[in-house]
């Protein structure tokens, strides 16, 4: 049986078994558009008079179907005199094209691209690829300027554009970013305003080893989006920009597929759903403390969600309890995600058989209780698991547990001397098992509390250990805080712009900012401080004489979150309530920070307001408490 097929992808056409037919007229090629748009569906006469006329002669549905018949022959020239239509048919008072989806290139196109959902990346590659190969030109280009088609040809555009960049999509997973590279090179001067062509084509240079293109191309994205389309670029090309300069390893992956990783994924592709989870759980730190956070955190929760579907409570503890990342910042970087994370763990400890090993159990408590950080006080849990480690001397499970326990140690302020005893336990543990995820930690911590306690000078050689560290094992986000530590108490140079980590990205410059000019005695510089505004805007208040308002501030703001921010939280209170003259914040900040009498404002290591024990004499003469 001979094969119709029909072509709007293009000059309209139409062919039998690759023969073209000869579409003369307009009318006919019109009428065949018109009828393809409606993908089957009956088009009325009195509609194709109207599309066909802008003002329709008295004769125009004789003329309507006289093209008809014309139309018949030519899409069907063997078929029989008197014989009905299989291909063109007439409904009640209308005609539609009766053609299997095979027989029209929109159809297949629009088939393509719902069937290559579910399948292998390799068949959504071939696919995508060969719809793209049906397009000759514009959809419906010869009737451009008619009424039907052009709802239709900004459709057919839109659907060219979208298939465009989800082949892209694939050939960047698949290894290929050359071939992307050409895909895209006239995509995005087509359509300059999707910005999805933007990222990917700088995405491509990038793994492509050229760096200046890539970064280029996001500024002419910028430029072409704000100066001549007035559109805001979105938050998405800003973080592409800061990964390329930050060479976030999140962003790569080797071209044409020759990588151990991309090898290993396609590997580990073909396995089963739960070696996949398994597989998962080992890769996610690893990519956590590379420097990407934000995925490895997005993956986590999937993972966990996957492997809840499973029903196996060990299991479930394993991918919880094996994203053994340590913690250096004491505030979650998402409350929401932690919180989730925390209630999966409380669920899955109740359901865990009586079998289960206590190291699966203490993973899942050290989880809790570094998830909780500064939300709840989980010191039981992190004790718990630290007591198990120790029992079974793992070393790395004690880290683990001991990174937990640290950050539980903020229920007052003045701990800075117990974190430098984890700290030290946790970097002599990790130099003897060779943990150097571990042994940065301890570092980290130790390099922390000793700018509370004072010791600026050791807590500089802890830096340069970590730098050579980071350098060595490839941890780029541990250089993140020995450089605010130079900035902030050595007068390095400041830190770049953008950071993976949040709690450094919010309110944290304009903090360390605001008590360099405290300490200074200089006026004090206003800002968006983020989570750290609460305590904040009472002193601004008050050093700008809006002494009502600061004083109303001071009565009602909350106690600061049980963090690494605490003293400098309360210290910023204390001096809110001098200026104001209000013994009663004056008199909380006061036994607030009395417990950290000795020690600086300063144990995050970005932030230092200098020595509490001066303050706490002013809050003394303030509020009449005698020695």
């Amino acid at each position: 049986m001979s094969k119709l097929r029909i072509r709007v992808l293009g000059p309209i056409g139409a062919e039998i078994d690759g023969g073209p037919l000869h579409l003369s007229k307009a009318r006919h090629r019109e009428i065949l558009g018109i009828l393809v748009a409606a993908h089957g569906r009956t088009v009325s006469t009195g509609r194709l008079v109207d599309e066909l006329w802008e003002d329709a002669p008295a004769g125009a549905v004789g003329a309507v179907r006289t093209f008809i018949g014309e139309l018949r022959r030519i899409l069907e020239p063997e078929r029989p005199a008197r014989t009905p239509p299989a291909n063109l048919v007439t409904v009640g008072d209308g005609y539609a094209l009766k053609l299997p989806v095979t027989g029209v290139d929109l159809w297949r196109v629009e088939q393509a691209i719902q069937s290559a959902d579910g399948q292998s990346t390799e068949a959504r590659e071939a696919l995508l690829t060969a719809a793209l190969q049906e397009w000759r030109g514009a959809a419906f280009e010869e009737f451009s300027t008619r009424p039907w088609a052009k709802s239709e040809r900004a459709r057919g555009a839109e659907l060219r554009a979208s298939l465009v960049e989800r082949l892209a999509e694939i050939r960047l997973a698949m290894g290929r970013p050359k071939d992307v590279i050409a895909l895209l090179d006239t995509h995005i001067s087509e359509h300059p305003w999707r910005e999805d062509g933007w990222r990917l084509l700088a995405l491509a240079l990038y793994r492509s080893a050229r760096q200046g293109d890539a970064l280029a191309v996001l500024a002419q994205a910028r430029s072409t989006l704000m100066q001549d389309l007035g559109l805001a670029p979105s938050g998405q090309l800003t973080e592409l920009e800061r990964g390329i300069l930050g060479h976030d390893p999140s962003l790569d992956l080797d071209d044409d597929g020759d990588s151990i990783l991309f090898r290993t994924v396609t590997a580990t592709a073909r396995t089963g759903a739960r070696a996949q989870l398994e597989s998962v759980t080992v890769l996610l730190p690893l990519l956590a403390v590379s420097g990407a956070v934000q995925f490895a955190a997005d993956q986590r929760m999937s993972a966990i969600a996957a492997a809840e579907q499973f029903g196996d409570p060990e299991l479930l503890a394993r991918v919880i309890g094996g994203f053994d990342v340590p913690g250096s910042w004491s505030r979650s970087d998402d409350p929401e995600q932690s919180a989730a994370i925390v209630d999966a763990a409380l669920r899955t400890i109740t359901a865990l058989p009586l079998e289960t090993s206590d190291r699966v159990r203490a993973r899942l408590l050290a989880t809790v209780a570094m998830e909780s950080r500064g939300t709840a006080n989980r010191l039981i849990e992190a004790a718990e698991a630290e007591r198990i480690a120790r029992r079974l001397t793992d070393p790395a499970l004690l880290c683990f547990a001991l990174s937990a326990r640290y950050l539980q140690t903020f229920e007052t302020t003045g701990k800075a001397a117990s974190r430098e005893i984890i700290g030290s336990e946790i970097i002599d543990l990790a130099v003897a098992a060779e943990l150097s995820t571990f042994e940065i930690q301890g570092r980290l911590i130790r390099m922390q509390a000793l700018c509370a306690l004072d010791d600026i000078i050791a807590a500089s050689g802890e830096a340069d250990r970590i730098d050579i560290l980071a350098a060595r094992f490839d941890r780029p986000l541990a250089t993140v805080f020995t450089t605010w530590f130079r900035w902030a108490f050595l007068q390095g140079p400041s830190p770049q712009e953008g950071s993976e980590m949040p709690g450094f990205r919010v309110g944290l410059r304009e903090l360390t900012q605001l008590t360099a000019a405290v300490r200074a005695g200089m006026e004090l510089p206003d800002g968006q401080f983020g989570p750290y505004e609460p305590w904040v805007r009472p002193l601004l208040l008050a050093r700008s004489g809006s002494q009502e308002e600061a004083t109303a501030a001071l009565d009602t703001v909350a106690d600061p979150p049980r963090d690494l921010m605490l003293e400098v939280s309360w210290f910023l209170i204390g001096l809110a309530a001098i200026d104001c003259g209000n013994r009663g914040a004056g008199r909380r900040a006061y036994d607030a920070l009395l417990p950290a009498s000795g020690e600086r404002a300063g144990g995050s290591g970005a932030v230092d307001l200098g020595p509490t024990s001066t303050l706490l004499t002013e809050l003394a003469q303030l509020c009449g408490i005698e020695d």
